[in-house]
């Protein structure tokens, strides 16, 4: 029998090898530029001081070599970026989030998703000089939107019990500056695309999408497939392959002025923790990553159940989650029945 799941969880590896040879490419290529180029990349980096912002309110440290990133993909529907598909959400909201788990030793990574539509407890937060009560109960996605980055970390960090060592965060609005930079993206669809909700009307066929076109193809939801956020990852999964396709094709890293394009476009999108905001402190962290092999990556999805309440939410599954988290805090193998979510998708 074919395994259903196995071509989501296939989908989902092979997005994450994208998007980190992506990022550490531009990030090692932009190293060898000259002096005034680095230090306009260098600037382009935003940053969070999570120790400044969370406070002591932070659970210890328990195997020191291991290494645990919090990945967000935000999607800021501010300025014009709201005018592209007619959003009227103020400020940015969180769509992805991924704990990737480094072992000790450094040779594989475990990326854990965490469903954007989660019910947690928000921890007491800080944000713009006012506290932000605890609550129970509210959507994972909403805690970017109410308090920023460096709560969605405690969030995760009292959700799981694991230590946070860096935060990454990508501005998808900053891929349209990619995309720009390399003069175009084809993509090719085997169905029309409706342009539901203000989003892009295409054919059936093959398309040269400019930067802002690329941002509504990715956003694209309602008017292509079932309208399902599967489907809009299935999308943004096809539009990275061809990204990466159009960049080997151009030899864009064979071409100095090129590549300074693409990286001067990936650091405006990037806001890391203070540590990282550097391109140096990047460049240094992806080297002693390099033993990491991207096949050998895994990818889990925090075990969920639907909410008695409300269907439409999920909550954490138990006792499955206890175990996945205390495997990553310990730096033990994942147990089989660490992963069994009664929420499928």
């Amino acid at each position: 029998m074919t395994d259903t799941h196995a071509r989501p969880r296939r989908r989902r590896r092979r997005i994450l090898r994208i998007t980190l040879l992506l990022v550490a490419v531009l990030i090692l290529g932009a190293a060898g530029a000259g002096w005034w180029a680095y230090s306009h990349l260098d600037g382009n980096i935003s940053s969070v001081d999570l120790d400044q912002a969370i406070g002591d309110n932070r659970p210890p440290k328990v195997v020191a070599n291991a290494q645990n990133i919090l990945v967000l993909g935000s999607d800021s529907r501010a300025g014009a970026n709201g005018d592209l598909d007619h959003g009227d959400v103020s400020g940015a909201r969180s769509d992805t989030a991924m704990l990737v788990h480094i072992p000790e030793g450094r040779t594989k990574a475990t990326a854990v998703s965490i469903p954007r539509d989660t019910l947690v407890t928000r921890p007491e937060c800080k944000k713009d000089g006012k506290t932000l009560p605890s609550a129970k109960r509210v959507m994972f996605n909403s805690v970017y939107s109410l308090a920023g980055p460096a709560c969605v970390v405690n969030t995760v960090e009292q959700l799981s019990g694991v230590r946070v060592d860096h935060f990454v965060e990508v501005d998808f609005a900053g891929f349209k500056g990619l995309v720009d930079a390399l003069g175009g993206v084809t993509v090719t669809l085997d169905k029309p695309m409706s342009g539901a909700k203000g989003g892009l009307k295409l054919d059936a066929g093959t398309h040269r999408l400019n930067g802002t076109d690329s941002l509504r193809f990715v956003r694209t939801r309602y008017g292509y497939g079932d309208g399902s956020d599967l489907g809009r990852i299935g999308l943004q999964q096809q539009f990275m392959m061809a990204m990466l396709s159009e960049i080997k094709k151009q030899d864009a890293f064979g071409n100095p002025a090129r590549l300074y394009k693409l990286a001067d476009a990936a650091t405006k999108s990037l806001t890391t923790d203070r540590d990282l905001a550097s391109l140096t402190a990047l460049s240094d962290f992806a080297q002693s990553m390099k033993g990491v092999d991207p096949e050998t990556m895994e990818t889990i999805m925090l075990p969920v159940a639907y909410d008695k309440v409300d269907p439409n939410r999920v909550v954490v599954a138990e006792p499955q989650a206890t175990r996945l988290w205390e495997a990553l805090r310990t730096d033990q193998k994942i147990p089989a029945s660490a992963k069994d979510s009664p929420a499928k998708g």
